[in-house]
């Protein structure tokens, strides 16, 4: 499965297609976006790490969900192990990509 954008090569798109593809678009220096990308990252990784909520209307939301503790095993022993409650990074996707996704896969 492609899609379009320069140097898109397969399935997904890793950090270095994603850089030149928005370049690309937008005509932005590919220097420039590899920052903006990076500060991105680096800011919702700072904001989901307190536990706070990043939402791009339309896109979707980047949040924090909470993982009680539960009871798992080990597939090569089949011993019961115990798995801490943690708190998980999610991202809920919305309408518009949605319906881009939905459109795109018919």
């Amino acid at each position: 499965m492609k899609t379009e954008g320069a140097g898109f090569s397969g399935c997904f798109m890793n950090r270095v297609e994603l850089v030149d593809s928005i370049a690309s678009v937008s005509g932005v220096k590919r220097n420039d976006v590899d920052k903006v990308v990076s500060a991105f990252t680096e800011v919702v990784t700072s904001v989901l790490a307190k536990g706070e909520e990043v939402r791009l209307l339309g896109f979707g939301s980047f949040c924090v969900v909470h993982r009680n503790a539960t009871e798992g095993r080990n597939l090569q022993t089949g011993e019961k192990v115990k798995v801490p409650e943690r708190n998980s990074p999610k991202f809920k996707p919305g309408k518009n990509l949605k319906d881009a996704v939905t459109k795109g896969s018919k």
